[in-house]
């Protein structure tokens, strides 16, 4: 078995697509189109990049083998920074969700319960209205959430 099989067969059983595998590999697309049809070979130092992320050797990789039967067994590789990303993702989708959660009580305190409201502004050590502070963290917390969620975007 070939190289350019080995790899498709690598990237096939740890369900990855080629765009994604040439992101982790910092890599183009079609760059992973050939080194799979055979049409270019990866420069050493990818196929040590190749190496280490489907976690197998350098003597799998590259040494001509015909059977199947020596196909390692691909664990699912998680990188730090997608548990990261996956992390940052979380707490913006809660972020997001407390304050909204926190305006509907809010608003639904305010129109069904006006002395509700009104024991929230009285407990104000501030002078500003206790509604108007609580509305504030509201609203911040609801950016926050929407920055973080923002930004894991834009890093994918």
């Amino acid at each position: 078995m070939a190289l350019s099989e080995k790899l498709y067969a690598l990237r096939k059983k740890s369900g990855l697509s080629q765009e994604q595998l040439a992101e982790h590999l910092g890599v183009s697309r079609q760059a992973i189109s050939k080194w799979e049809t055979g049409q270019s070979i990866p420069e050493n130092e990818k196929i040590l990049a190749i190496s280490n992320y489907f976690n197998v050797s350098l003597d799998y990789l590259m040494k001509d083998i015909d059977s199947q039967d020596n196909i390692p067994q691909i664990t699912q590789n998680v990188h730090p920074k997608r548990i990261v990303n996956c992390t940052k993702w979380f707490l913006g989708a809660i972020f997001c969700v407390i304050g909204v959660v926190c305006l509907i009580i809010w608003g639904l305190l305010s129109i069904f319960s006006p002395t509700v409201s009104d024991q929230i502004s009285e407990s104000s050590m501030i002078s500003i209205n206790g509604n108007g502070i609580f509305l504030f963290v509201c609203i911040v917390t609801i950016i926050v959430g929407a920055l973080l969620l923002l930004k894991n975007m834009k890093q994918k």
